[in-house]
This record gives C-alpha cells, structure tokens and sequence, in this order.
C-alpha cells in the first residue's frame, strides 16, 4: 500500500485502481494538462492522483494568512477534544449535506467530522457551503494525513483570484449558481427543462439540488472525474456535468411514469446509480459536447442573478 492509503477501504474500491506507486506526472502545459485530465489520465492510479491534487491545489492563489497543516496540528485536539468523531454536529452552514463515504475507511469516516469542525473554527465568514462534506471527503482518500486534507480544502476555500471562482460559500452565492443552471438548463436542455416543468410544482427547486447531485449523490468514482477536471478548469465544468447528468435523465426516463411522485428524489436516485446508465468517460464526454456560453457570458448571468436575489432581500437561507 502507498502512503496514500491510510483513509481508504480497499474492499469497496473499483479493482482496477492500482495503489503502487509509480509515476510522477510532469506536464507543465495547460491546454496539455486540460486533456490530460479530461481522459481520466491518472484515474487508474491513486498516488499519482494524490500528487496530482496536491499540485492543482498548491497553485491555487490564496489570502495571505491561510491556515495550513500546522494550524490542524495544533487546533484540532483543542476543538475536537475527547469526542466521539463518528457523532461529531456538524457546522450549520452544510445545511444537513450528506456525508459521503465514498469508499473511506472507518478513520476517514470520523477525520471527515474532525476536519469540518476545524474548517468551520478557522473560516467565520462562510455562512453556506453545502458541497464542503463531500470535497472534504474526497480529499481525505488522496491525502497523507488529515492535516494534508485540511490545508488542501483550506487552500480551495481561500482562492482569492476573482476570476476562478470554486465553492460557494454563501447562501447568495449558492442560491444564484442554482438560478444559473436552470437558466443554462432552459437554453441547453429544453426537453429535460419541459419535463421539469410539467412533473415538479416548483422546478427551481429541482435545480437548486445540481450541486448536490455532483457533491453527494455522485459515486466516487463519478465524483474523482469530475474533481480532476475542476480543479484544472474551474467551476464551469461542475455545470457541463450537471447538465449531462440531467440529460441522461431525461433520454433514459422519457416516456417512462416517474418511479416516485416527487422528481427531486427521482433525480438523487438516478445520479446514485448512474453507473447503470453511463460510465464516467461517456458522461464527460457528453459533459463537453455541449456547447455552452463562455466563461465571461456564465459569470454575467451569476452576477445578474445574484443582483436580483439582493435586490429582494434574499440573501440567507429562509427557514421552511
């Protein structure tokens, strides 16, 4: 086993991912590097995906005073203390996300727990960040320790280059990428979009699920694809997915009466068994197959939306 492997349950692990460690990636040209991780290049290797995240995630620009490994080290034994780590609350602003296990073994299970607490002791100012257990959860599986995991998620968080936008972080923020998809979805999937409209009493609601479609529902196998391809290009690629994801719906239940009276729980269901539906290669490849706005055109309408949300007060989470 490599020292890569502390977190990870072997026994629930695809076979064919090979845990020796091997080879180091040197690629030093993005639109290279671009390709590279569209194809799922160090897919089949799990230490060289780790030196891979540790790399994508080093290079990220960052505030000045981001906490790193050292600040874990020395805060997690004060906030976490004797406590049981399975049963650890979690922060309110992940909003009761699911805690994915994705393959972790019973120490990730509970260093995932440790590690949010801490997050949330070292950021104040995020107040909704409902994709942080899964992101948190994935890392661990490439880190060393959880020290390791905590800098990287840290790093993430921290991004201070306004142009590479990477996880909502509040409520706003979160609320108007979820009104960005579904506009996105109204232009790029108009047969899905009609399906939405016509089986759902609020299909705003049904799109402000996408993230939680990909950071959540999504098996990890799923979910490591699309964080390879985010981390070398950005947020956008979270909504080609999403998009994908909705498409592959719509073609394989088209026709077919929806298995439950609310699609919401009909979309997790399917986003969670994916795999009988599409492998991971094919769902990126129908991901960029679509031809969507630029990058610039995507930022203008998340900044309009999110104009109209403050322009009526709606700028955290409304209690039902």
């Amino acid at each position: 086993m490599d020292e890569y492997s502390r977190f990870v349950d072997w026994d629930k692990m695809d076979a064919t991912i090979q845990t020796q460690d091997s080879k180091e990636l040197i690629c030093t040209d993005f639109q290279e590097f671009k390709q590279l991780a569209r194809q799922g290049c160090w897919a089949k290797n799990h230490s060289l995906r780790a030196k891979v995240y540790l790399k994508l995630i080093g290079n990220i620009p960052c505030r000045t005073v981001t906490p790193d490994a050292n600040v874990y080290r020395d805060i997690v034994v004060k906030i976490i203390g004797k406590r049981n780590t399975g049963t650890l609350p979690l922060p309110e602003f992940v909003d009761n996300s699911l805690v994915p296990n994705y393959c972790l073994n019973a120490e990730g299970i509970g260093a995932v727990r440790k590690i949010i607490c801490c997050i949330a002791n070292q950021f104040p100012d995020i107040s909704f960040c409902p994709a942080l257990p899964s992101v948190v959860a994935l890392l661990l599986h490439y880190s060393r320790d959880e020290a390791e995991c905590f800098e990287m998620v840290c790093r993430i968080l921290a991004c201070n280059d306004p142009s590479k936008r990477l996880i909502d972080q509040t409520f706003l923020a979160f609320e108007s990428s979820c009104m960005t998809f579904g506009d996105l979805v109204n232009k790029y999937c108009q047969a899905a979009h009609k399906l939405m409209v016509a089986v759902s009493e609020d299909v705003l609601e049904v799109y402000s699920d996408w993230q939680r479609w990909l950071f959540g529902e999504l098996p990890l196998v799923y979910v490591a694809r699309v964080f390879d391809v985010f981390l070398v290009e950005g947020y956008k690629v979270l909504y080609r997915i999403a998009l994908a994801l909705l498409k592959v719906f719509h073609k394989v239940r088209a026709g077919q009466p929806m298995e439950s009276d609310n699609v919401q729980q009909d979309i997790r269901a399917f986003v969670r068994d994916i795999a009988k539906s599409v492998s991971p290669e094919k769902l990126l490849e129908k991901a960029f197959a679509i031809r969507l706005f630029s990058r610039k055109e995507i930022q203008l309408l998340h900044m309009a939306n999110e104009k109209a949300l403050q322009q009526k007060g709606i700028t955290v989470k409304q209690k039902r």
